[in-house]
């Protein structure tokens, strides 16, 4: 059985007159009535009772027009949805984010966007530090990602070249102080002024980007951070600035996290400052997948305003 016989026959079911349902297939009348004698003669049963004047359904056509719909209307909605595939209109897609990124405006804004774009397009989100991304993007579990540079030097080349990065935007760094702290009314502040004070920091095994920054940088200035207490989370870091338990340095973005008792304040120095990456897979990837990762990339450039921003980049 054919679906091109079922379409035959659902014409000639609902005009009732051969004739018509011919001319309503753009088709002549002899091959309509071969194609449902076929069909008959391939079921083993009438599925119309002819006379000159009229043409009826029989009880075995009554129950194939319903199924017929059925079957017509899978096939349709299967090479509608192999035709959405193939444009990237639906699908999915594991995307990485930092503790960071959803505080950003560009974030809200672009996913809201890709949402409105390709409503289809399922976006499954997944928080995990940089150095977990990037594990995440060389295995194949995530997408894109949208991290902070990595600082390490320990890093696998072969697992970075599969991986391309597009610049997003730039975010000073910023300190974070309990409330009436000396250095709270400075209007700048430098890493140096930092060497005495103690460092609330995320742990070393958080494989957060920053943790490894604020020691390089501390390192540039002469000094090593006085860690007093480490927690996982930049919440509970600012938290703890509140408790007055010490000081912390996070991007300028975790500035929306208004605590009583906390101050922030933008450090002063040149290289005190960090980035947002969308990292991608650039390996060979199933023309499905590679289409709905440009679109995505493709409306992420169009929303970054930065000259240098939509240049691809490394880590």
């Amino acid at each position: 059985m054919e679906l091109r016989q079922l379409r035959y026959f659902l014409a000639v079911a609902e005009e009732l007159h051969f004739t018509r349902a011919a001319e309503r297939l753009c088709i002549g009348q002899p091959p309509l009535s071969y194609t449902i004698q076929q069909l008959e003669e391939e079921l083993g049963v009438r599925l119309f009772l002819r006379t000159k004047r009229s043409v009826q359904l029989t009880d075995a056509g009554r129950h194939l027009m319903k199924k017929a719909y059925e079957l017509v209307q899978l096939a349709d909605q299967t090479k509608r949805l192999a035709r959405q595939l193939s444009n990237g209109e639906v699908g999915e897609l594991n995307i990485g984010f930092t503790s960071s990124t959803p505080l950003t405006e560009l974030f809200s804004e672009l996913i809201q966007k890709h949402r409105q774009a390709f409503p289809a397009v399922r976006l499954i989100f997944k928080e995990l530090s940089t150095a977990k991304q990037l594990a995440a993007l060389e295995k194949g579990e995530l997408d894109l990602g949208f991290l902070r540079p990595e600082f390490s030097d320990n890093l696998a080349t072969s697992a970075l070249a599969q991986i391309a990065f597009v610049h997003l935007r730039t975010d000073p760094l910023m300190v974070a102080l309990p409330a009436g702290h000396p250095l709270s009314g400075r209007q700048e502040i430098y890493l140096k002024d930092l060497m005495l004070e103690g460092f609330v920091m995320y742990p070393a095994t958080a494989g957060t980007s920053i943790y490894k920054q604020i020691y390089m940088l501390c390192a540039n200035d002469g000094f090593m951070p006085n860690v007093v207490q480490e927690a996982a989370e930049a919440s509970t870091l600012i938290g703890l600035v509140a408790a007055g338990i010490g000081i912390t340095i996070l991007p300028a973005c975790f500035d929306r996290i208004q605590l009583a008792g906390v101050c922030y304040q933008p450090l002063k120095d040149v290289q005190a400052k960090t980035s947002l990456l969308l990292a991608h897979q650039q390996c060979s990837l199933p023309a499905g997948r590679a289409l709905l990762i440009a679109q995505f990339l493709a409306l992420a450039m169009s929303h970054v305003t930065l000259p240098h921003s939509s240049q691809e980049c490394k880590v």
